[in-house]
């Protein structure tokens, strides 16, 4: 399934002061919209913005699309999921700009509803008495059970969210407004009380010391794997199909690169390695893309909280040459992971001709990754 991102940044965000709309005022050092995009690393994003601000979101962002607002949100929202039309999109999240604080763990439950339901959005259960009021007086109180506190990304299947758009009459507070319009069911995932909305000018202030206060959790992983010669045309290495006089003997597919970088993950969460969650004594992966190790073992980082910071992976063989095919390595690892390209490093050495790696029996990979609590 493939997940694009729609982030909505195109309102003038008065009533948070400044000479700037909020979404490009400064919060410890960037704007509070460059750390809205860093949260969703590398997932296609476009990104709505008001005209004026096109100069300045290109410089800021060259790699993301581009999309006008329109008069009111809904509106904005719907020019940037035309944008999306055509493309092999399944899923979209829908996030509020001004929400520079969302976690890893809240967008990856989000995406995770979306498995079963259409639409799927992360809130908090309302604790607080709730009154009503006129003139500055308490008029009187208002039931709280059953009430959320919404929050943002709302996730939506695409063609779903997209034929609610177009169907809406317009007015709607946020897109699970427009989703039920349409009939569809919404998920309520639990959403997190540090993915506030900066709306007033205190709002900053806050989310300095949010940011200032947090702890960083760093997890470092390494991992090691072999694997033997075997009679072949072809070997896997990091994701990469490689023609050789030899395959590699093993049980799935044998990448031995992406085995050791997918137990450095493992090791980093404290998860135990490939073994633990596909056993070998499983006839149901014999023969399987080590891809699917991969995919899971960065899964489980997210949703436990953590994104990938980089990774480092060394081949160590005499033959194939891995120089050639080392950048394609890195950025299908870097696919596979959903990272930046720029946090992953293949490289190769050779033992020298020592050992069984020198005599040319297998190939052996060393890996390490180091992950941060988003």
């Amino acid at each position: 399934m493939s997940t694009a991102v729609i982030i909505v940044a195109a309102g003038r965000g008065s009533r948070a002061g400044g000479d700037l709309p909020k979404q490009w005022q400064s919060l410890a050092g960037k704007s509070v919209l460059e750390h809205t995009v860093a949260q969703f690393g590398a997932m296609q994003i476009v990104l709505v913005i008001h005209p004026e601000d096109r100069v300045r979101a290109a410089a800021l962002f060259p790699e993301l699309t581009l999309v006008h607002g329109g008069e009111t949100r809904a509106q904005s929202v719907l020019n940037a999921l035309a944008a999306l039309e055509g493309s092999q999109v399944d899923r979209v999240l829908i996030h509020d700009g001004a929400r520079p604080f969302v976690s890893q763990a809240v967008i990856t439950r989000v995406i995770a509803a979306l498995d079963h339901h259409p639409a799927a959005a992360p809130a908090l259960v309302v604790s607080d008495a709730l009154w009503r009021g006129e003139a500055g007086l308490v008029q009187g109180t208002q039931d709280r059970a059953g009430l959320y506190r919404a929050q943002t990304p709302q996730g939506f299947r695409f063609p779903e969210i997209l034929a609610a758009h177009r169907a809406h009459p317009g007015g709607a507070l946020d897109d699970v407004e427009v989703a039920r319009a349409a009939g569809l069911d919404v998920a309520i995932v639990e959403g997190d009380e540090e993915n506030m909305k900066l709306t007033y000018p205190g709002d900053f202030a806050k989310g300095e010391a949010l940011l200032k206060g947090r702890k960083m959790d760093l997890r470092v992983g390494n991992g090691y794997d072999v694997h033997a010669f075997c009679e072949g045309d072809h070997l896997w290495l990091c994701g990469v199909k490689i023609p050789h006089s030899k395959g590699l003997l093993g049980h799935s597919d044998a990448d031995v690169g992406m085995h050791a970088l997918t137990d450095a993950i493992y090791g980093a969460l404290a998860e135990g390695d490939i073994g633990r969650h596909f056993p070998p004594s499983d006839p149901q992966w014999k023969g399987a893309a080590s891809h699917i190790f991969l995919a899971h073992a960065i899964a489980l980082a997210r949703e436990k909280g953590y994104q990938l910071a980089n990774c480092d992976v060394t081949l160590v063989c005499e033959y194939p040459k891995i120089g050639p095919h080392a950048l394609n390595m890195a950025a299908e690892l870097a696919r596979i992971m959903g990272v930046e390209t720029s946090r992953v490093s293949v490289k190769a050495t050779t033992s020298e001709r020592l050992g069984f790696t020198g005599r040319e029996e297998g190939i052996a990979s060393i890996a390490t990754c180091a992950l941060v609590k988003a």
